[in-house]
């Protein structure tokens, strides 16, 4: 009996690969649209808040630089 080629040792690799991928997936818990738009709400917000504070210590850092540099 011929040995498998590389390319089909490849082929059998990947498309088990998948049907993993595919198992997985079924496994998901997806977010109803409820729970999708406040966690989107949260995220949101959250990024917002983060840009404010990285903005006031870009203003404070700046001004003690300047302080520091005059």
């Amino acid at each position: 009996m011929a040995q498998p080629t590389e390319k089909t040792k490849k082929t059998g690799k990947l498309s088990s690969y998948l049907k993993g991928v595919k198992a997985e997936l079924k496994k998901v818990v997806w977010p109803n649209r409820k729970e999708l738009t406040n966690y989107t709400g949260v995220v949101l917000f959250m990024s917002v808040l983060a840009a404010i504070v990285v903005y006031i210590l870009d203003i404070i850092v700046g001004g003690a630089l300047s302080l520091i540099i005059s």
